[in-house]
């Protein structure tokens, strides 16, 4: 085990973030809605993420890269508003945002973030 690597939320099959060299890389991370639209979903990723990144030791505003998927582009603009409105006090990252079939049927969106650690 290498002491440089940190691990938050490990399983047998994953960890939800790995911290090395003042990075945080998050897990994709889905929301556990099975109802509601896009903007539901997308707010209840963002907010998992925020957890996320102050467990790890940082926020939103020190991403530098987003990779996100959509189980269907028609989604596209309402993702997007919420999206805006969760980074409004912080400076945007590199993004992508592609379609594609997703783990589970109910899952609208999945959201992989990197983060610089605060210093």
């Amino acid at each position: 085990m290498n002491p440089a690597i940190q691990r938050i939320g490990t399983t047998k099959r994953f960890s939800q973030a790995v911290i090395h060299n003042n990075t945080a890389y998050l897990a994709g991370q889905v929301s556990q809605l099975t109802e509601g639209d896009i903007t539901a979903q997308s707010q209840d990723v963002f907010d998992k993420i925020d957890t996320l990144l102050t467990k790890a030791g940082t926020d939103k505003g020190q991403l530098l890269s987003a990779q996100i998927w959509l189980a269907d582009m028609a989604d596209y603009d309402g993702m997007n508003q919420v999206w805006d409105a969760w980074l409004a006090d912080a400076q945007a990252p590199v993004r992508v945002c592609v379609e594609s079939p997703m783990a589970k049927k109910h899952y609208r969106i999945e959201v992989q973030v990197i983060a610089a650690l605060i210093e």
